[in-house]
């Protein structure tokens, strides 16, 4: 039989094969074949370590990859282990095989023998992939690790510290806790960029008590804090509002021997300014300087931000001004922040004047900028403009975001372009982006607002059936859609959907219920509902009582319209222009002339205007000769 000589480029592997074998078969085979019929075996019975191994050393890694589903699970355990002082080797090798080839035992052997290498995003990769992937259970991960140090004789316990870093960079915080409390269990001391990266999660993830839980244990196994490590406590007391004890906390660091750096200050800054404390966050600030501490871009951020929200724009311009002088450059958040709060205060020149020097001075706009103004623009009314500003994101390769299309929607409904509406709902699916509460809130208000109430319906029930689940401000829109339809027993079945879901009712709720009656001639329910307000703590306010007085006055009953104005009046709501109309309309159906000659007078003093509805009441009053018509004169 004629034999044939294959030799491998770059390697010293010759394999002569007869002319009826195949080459795979040759490759892996370390036994003389004993079969005229070699398809009928299995390749994975018959691969090799030792056959294996001459691939791995001589590189031979494509034709690995190619038969890497005919390896065992134990195969690439036991060649891990013999190749476990080469972790380049190991590297190479593991990149050729598929994921699912590698059970939980050859995962935490490569993770072990990569672990040492300078770069760890291998190791973590393989870990991250072990967490996510449901093979093992942390615990059964971490056990396996230990089993892996202990088969290759590895003292180093860092593996486990990249358990928790996997889970920390998956943000799954109760993994990596426990990690670090069987860590605890078994001796094993976790090193403080460990304990940092757990603490940065929980504080992320708002989980504070497990953060002090945590704090108390490294105290305990006596980890000594890093800069870092009480930088990230003081945050968390700044998110508990303890404010005073943050401060105190510098102290202790100092104390202790710990510099405190411009993090630590400006992470208690911000911490001020998040509770609307400007003083403490400028004695902070001021302390910054007394200290020798160079302020940063965050630091004039933080504050300028705390100014803004607290509509302090002057001092907050003559800070932003200050952080130029001195040779700063404000971020895109800042000039954000500045934009924001002009635009707030509804002058758009100024925030307008910010984006200019924004592009000026190089910093590139975000989606951000573009929302703030665009939206300010429409709650102006101006459209046209704000179209404009959409068109040159376009321009500028800007892609809007969830955000800006809201306010696209919201735009044009106010504007009661609700085909437009849904063209840019449909638009922003298309893209990707999901439909929120406040999309859907636009959507709905808009088909109330046009009485489209049967589509309003099917718009809630296919929010519903996202999970997208409603809100007192979109029930309240759709209970105004049916009162103002006149469909008062969908309108009430939606208060009860309220309470199902546990949507607080509101005094909005009750005076839309109140008008819907009112406008029925059901005035004594409107009371009713009144009343059961007061019951479930939930005052009235001036509209309630107005709702009310219009309502007894359109139908003749004065003398119930005026008590309930001295109910009004003895709680402290001083009389508006609706009241005093709604008031001279009731008296003037009843033709007391008198009356009404009163209440324009009382108006008038108390610096009312009179409006067309005023003097359309007082017309179908005055007889020919120009004077009041009492009910008792002919």
């Amino acid at each position: 039989m004629k034999l044939f000589t294959h030799k491998f480029p770059n390697s010293q592997i010759i394999i002569k094969l007869r002319s009826t074998e195949s080459l795979s078969y040759a490759l892996f085979s370390s036994i003389p074949q004993q079969t005229k019929n070699p398809e009928k075996h299995n390749p994975q019975d018959i691969i090799t370590q030792k056959s294996l191994l001459k691939l791995i050393h001589s590189s031979q890694w494509h034709f690995i990859k190619q038969h890497s589903r005919n390896l065992s699970t134990s195969l690439i355990s036991d060649t891990l282990c013999t190749l476990h002082q080469t972790p380049q080797l190991v590297l190479k090798f593991i990149n050729q095989i598929e994921f699912d080839r590698l059970n939980v035992e050859s995962l935490c052997l490569a993770t072990t023998i990569l672990a040492p290498i300078p770069s760890p995003k291998t190791a973590l990769h393989l870990l991250k992939r072990a967490v996510n992937g449901g093979i093992a259970s942390t615990r059964e991960i971490f056990e396996e690790l230990e089993r892996a140090r202990e088969r290759l004789s590895i003292e180093s316990a860092v593996v486990f510290d990249f358990l928790i870093r996997a889970c920390c960079e998956l943000n799954k915080a109760k993994e990596a806790f426990e990690c670090f409390w069987i860590m605890k269990e078994k001796g094993v001391v976790p090193k403080i960029e460990t304990c940092n990266d757990m603490l940065s999660l929980f504080s992320k993830s708002n989980m504070l008590e497990m953060a002090w839980l945590l704090y108390a244990e490294m105290f305990r196994l006596k980890i000594k804090s890093s800069v870092y490590t009480f930088n990230i406590m003081i945050n968390v007391l700044c998110k508990e509002g303890k404010l005073k004890k943050a401060k105190e906390f510098i102290g202790s660091m100092e104390i202790l021997g710990v510099k405190p750096n411009v993090v630590t200050y400006n992470t208690l800054i911000h911490g001020y300014c998040l509770r609307g404390r400007i003083e403490g966050a400028r004695m902070v600030f001021d302390a910054m300087r007394g200290k020798g501490i160079r302020l940063d871009s965050y630091t004039y951020g933080s504050l300028i931000n705390g100014l803004c929200k607290e509509r302090k724009l002057e001092e907050a311009s003559e800070l932003f001004d200050k952080m130029i002088e001195i040779g700063l450059v404000p971020s895109a958040v800042t000039y954000n922040t500045m934009i924001d709060g002009y635009c707030n205060k509804g002058d758009l020149d100024k925030a307008f004047s910010y984006r200019d020097e924004m592009i000026k001075n190089g910093i590139k706009q975000t989606v951000s900028t573009y929302n703030l103004l665009i939206h300010a623009l429409f709650l102006e009314g101006r459209t046209s403009e704000a179209d404009g500003l959409v068109k040159e994101m376009g321009e500028k390769g800007i892609v809007p975001d969830g955000i800006t299309y809201n306010i696209l929607i919201n735009g044009c409904c106010r504007c009661g372009k609700a085909e437009k509406a849904f063209a840019l709902h449909d638009e922003m699916l298309s893209k990707g982006i999901e439909a929120t509460r406040v999309t859907y809130t636009s959507l709905v208000y808009v088909l109330s607002r046009q009485k489209r109430m049967e589509e309003a319906d099917e718009l809630f029930q296919k929010m519903m059936s996202k999970g997208v689940l409603p809100d007192l401000v979109l029930f309240n829109a759709l209970i105004d859609g049916h009162c103002g339809n006149g469909n008062m027993v969908r309108a009430f079945s939606l208060l009860k959907e309220m309470d199902k879901m546990n949507v607080p009712r509101d005094e909005v709720t009750y005076n839309t219920l109140m008008q819907g009656l009112c406008r029925q001639g059901k005035v004594e329910e409107a009371r009713e509902l009144l009343d059961e307000m007061k019951r479930r703590g939930i005052k009235p306010d001036h509209i309630s009582y107005n709702t009310l007085i219009s309502g007894y006055s359109k139908r003749g009953d004065v003398k119930d319209a005026f008590r309930v104005r001295d109910e009004m009046l003895s709680i402290g709501f001083n009389p508006t222009l609706l009241t005093y109309n709604a008031l001279i309309q009731g008296v003037c159906k009843t033709r007391e002339g008198d009356l009404a000659e009163e209440l324009l007078k009382e108006m008038v003093t108390k610096g009312f205007t009179p409006n067309d509805k005023t003097y359309d009441s007082l017309i179908e009053s005055i007889g020919k000769d120009g004077k009041f018509v009492n009910s008792g004169d002919s």
